[in-house]
C-alpha cells in the first residue's frame, strides 16, 4: 500500500504562515513532500520562515500579501497558480486576537480590525482558492482540501474576546457550507478547532497563573498545547488519506471540552 500521507506532487498554500501555527502546519507539510508557498504581511519573518522550509527539498514560496486586500488576494492565487501550476491544499490559517477588558469595552474599531482578518480576509483567500479548484475540476481535474483555522473560543466564551470567538464561529460555518457545494467538484472542507496553544499571539497569558490553576492544570492533558500539536491533523486532512474526510470541525485541545 503507498503511503496515504505522502504528499508529493502537491501544492500548499498557508496563510499567516510565518511563524507560529502557519510555520508548524507549513513544516509539516514540506516535510511529506508539498511544495509550501507561505503569505504573510512580514518580508523579514517571510524570508526567514522561507529558509526554514527550504530544508525539507521541496519548493518553496512567500509573498507579502495581506488577506484584508481583495486585489491583492486575487492576484496573489493568480500568481501562485502561474508559478506552481496548480494548488492541492489551503491552510487558510491568518488570523489576530486583540482583547480588551470586557464586552462592554470593545469598540467599533477594534471588533471591525479583527473581523477584517480573520472572517473578511479568511473569506476572500477561500473564495479565490475555491474558484481555482472549481475551474480544474470543470477541466477534468478534480479534488483539493481546504483547511480552516477556527478555535474552542466558537464554541467556549471567552470575557473580553467575543468578537474572535464570533469570526472564528463564521469559520465553521463557511466550512460546512464549502463542504456542500464544492464537494461534487472533489474539494473537501474541515475546521481545526485548537485549544489553548501556546503562541506568540497568546503570550502574555504563558505566565497566568490563575489561568494555569483553573483551566491548564486541571485539563486532561495537563499542559499548554504547541503549534505542532496541530501538525499531524493538517497533514491528515491534506491526504489522501482524508479523501472522504469534509464538513468536520476537530478539537484539538488536550481534553479540555471532555472536562
Amino acid at each position: 500500500m503507498k503511503n496515504l500521507f505522502d504528499l508529493t506532487g502537491k501544492v500548499s498554500l498557508v496563510t499567516g504562515g510565518s511563524r507560529g501555527i502557519g510555520l508548524a502546519i507549513a513544516e509539516g507539510l514540506a516535510a511529506h513532500g508539498s511544495d509550501v508557498v507561505i503569505w504573510d504581511v512580514d518580508e523579514e519573518r517571510n524570508a526567514s520562515a522561507a529558509a526554514q522550509l527550504e530544508t525539507y527539498g521541496t519548493r518553496v514560496g512567500a509573498m507579502c500579501i495581506n488577506v484584508t486586500d481583495e486585489l491583492g488576494v486575487a492576484e496573489g492565487v493568480t500568481e501562485v497558480v502561474e508559478e506552481y501550476g496548480r494548488i492541492d491544499v489551503l491552510v487558510a490559517n491568518a488570523g489576530i486576537s486583540n482583547a480588551v477588558r470586557s464586552f462592554l469595552d470593545l469598540s467599533i474599531d477594534t471588533f471591525r480590525d479583527v473581523t477584517a482578518v480573520n472572517m473578511e480576509g479568511w473569506f476572500l483567500t477561500v473564495r479565490e482558492v475555491l474558484k481555482h479548484m472549481k475551474e480544474r475540476a470543470d477541466n477534468g481535474d478534480p479534488g483539493g482540501s481546504i483547511i480552516g483555522q477556527s478555535s474552542l473560543q466558537a464554541l467556549h466564551g471567552s470575557p473580553g474576546n467575543e468578537h474572535y470567538g464570533a469570526t472564528k464561529g463564521a469559520v465553521l460555518a463557511m466550512i460546512k457550507g464549502i463542504s456542500v457545494e464544492f464537494g461534487r467538484y472533489g474539494v473537501r472542507a474541515n475546521a481545526l478547532m485548537p485549544g489553548f496553544i501556546k503562541t506568540e499571539m497568546n503570550k502574555r497569558n504563558h505566565d497566568n497563573v490563575a489561568l494555569y490553576e483553573k483551566v491548564i492544570k486541571r485539563m486532561p492533558i495537563g499542559r499548554w498545547g504547541t503549534p505542532e500539536d496541530l501538525v499531524g491533523l493538517a497533514v491528515y486532512l491534506a491526504s489522501d488519506a482524508a479523501k472522504y474526510h469534509s464538513g468536520t470541525a476537530i478539537e484539538l485541545d488536550g481534553g479540555y471540552s471532555a472536562m
